[in-house]
């Protein structure tokens, strides 16, 4: 955790806003998911947040990468640019997953000479991907409950289970290889139930699978949705751990592999936002504050992820309910409307902490007005 003496000076020495990334908090969530789920194998969701500086911590980490387009993939790729030939092939089979489910033609004709293992969910894709990348290993995403997730994913991606096999064979009768099936229960799921059911359902499907003749799915991807500490209601993550580790010991044998997809886990807790006030107003007798970032930049989360990033004072004295602005000339720009806060003035600074993924990922330049500056520190 960074101090927040240590936030003060950053904003002083790089100005404000300012978005301040944790490496040694990244190697800590790295390891401790690796430590309570051993038999896991972690593909960083590079979406969560695809600074390079961040992917590289977690390449020295060890960890593998989940990609979905092209940018996603070059950024990985940049670390392992000086491999010789065979291993480089060798690194991206092992540790690189293109879990996008619908790709552009130009894509997987990018892809196909990386020898990739991608996702699908549907006849069509399958018949592109024949034609477009025939060297990719397949992985079919199956849909599963996403109930009490923070962003419902299951509407969108993943074939019915009641069509998963059908698909397999499909692919198969193409001359295609279907590794193996992949699942997300929901991005910040809280229900663990959510991963008892569709690890069952996965077993189901494969399941039905051998009993049709198929018999070459090797791996299960149990994808994302593992909560970030936002706050005191989220449990432990060893205990959603432990109930996976039930789950996937008890249905499939040892030499199925087990890959997951963190993005949240891994840098929600290693961000920290800096702002500071711009302007100062009463409104209906509540006082508003217009601050130096809003959710067209590091609180765009707010939108996006449908999180909230509560806004924390450095200066002490009793609070009040106010309002939180963001700088731009949208209305939608509110990072707050109850926001527990002591008197302050123009230039006073605020923070917000656990802010590391799809925050700055997804910041813009609208009105002109560029994204925080990013520093990294304990790299």
């Amino acid at each position: 955790m960074i101090s927040l003496a240590r936030l003060q000076r950053l904003a002083r020495r790089h100005g404000t806003p300012l978005f301040v990334v944790d490496h040694d908090e990244l190697r800590r969530n790295y390891r401790k998911f690796r430590r309570h789920l051993p038999r896991v194998q972690a593909y960083y969701a590079v979406k969560a947040n695809p600074d390079p500086a961040i992917v590289r911590t977690l390449f020295l980490e060890g960890a593998s990468f989940d990609v979905a387009s092209m940018p996603e993939f070059r950024i990985v790729h940049e670390n392992i640019k000086h491999l010789p030939a065979k291993t480089r092939q060798d690194w991206i089979w092992d540790k690189i997953i293109y879990a996008n489910t619908t790709k552009p033609v130009e894509t997987l004709e990018e892809l196909d000479r990386y020898k990739p293992l991608v996702t699908f969910d549907n006849i069509e894709e399958i018949h592109k991907i024949k034609k477009h990348a025939p060297s990719a290993g397949l992985a079919l995403r199956l849909r599963v409950p996403n109930t009490g997730a923070m962003v419902e994913l299951s509407s969108k991606f993943g074939a019915a289970p009641g069509e998963a096999v059908d698909l397999i064979l499909e692919a198969d009768r193409l001359g295609m290889v279907v590794e193996g099936i992949s699942f997300h229960v929901g991005s910040q799921t809280t229900n663990f139930e959510n991963y008892v059911q569709a690890i069952s359902l996965t077993a189901g499907v494969f399941k039905e699978a051998r009993d049709r003749g198929y018999k070459k799915m090797n791996l299960i991807d149990i994808g994302g949705g593992f909560p970030a500490p936002y706050d005191a209601t989220v449990k432990p993550f060893r205990e959603l751990a432990k109930v996976i580790n039930t789950e996937i010991n008890r249905l499939f044998p040892k030499e199925i592999r087990i890959l997951a997809e963190p993005g949240r886990f891994l840098v929600a807790s290693a961000g920290y936002a800096v702002s500071k006030i711009i302007g100062k107003a009463v409104r209906d007798g509540k006082t508003c504050y217009y601050i130096n970032d809003g959710v067209y930049h590091t609180y765009s989360g707010v939108i996006f992820d449908h999180c909230k990033y509560p806004i924390h004072s450095f200066k002490k004295g009793r609070k009040r309910i106010c309002t939180v602005f963001g700088p731009t000339c949208d209305a939608l720009d509110v990072v707050s409307m109850a926001e527990n806060l002591p008197d302050l003035a123009r230039d006073d600074l605020v923070y917000s902490e656990n802010i590391g993924a799809y925050s700055h990922a997804s910041s813009t330049y609208f009105n002109g007005m560029p994204p925080a500056t990013v520093v990294h520190v304990n790299q």
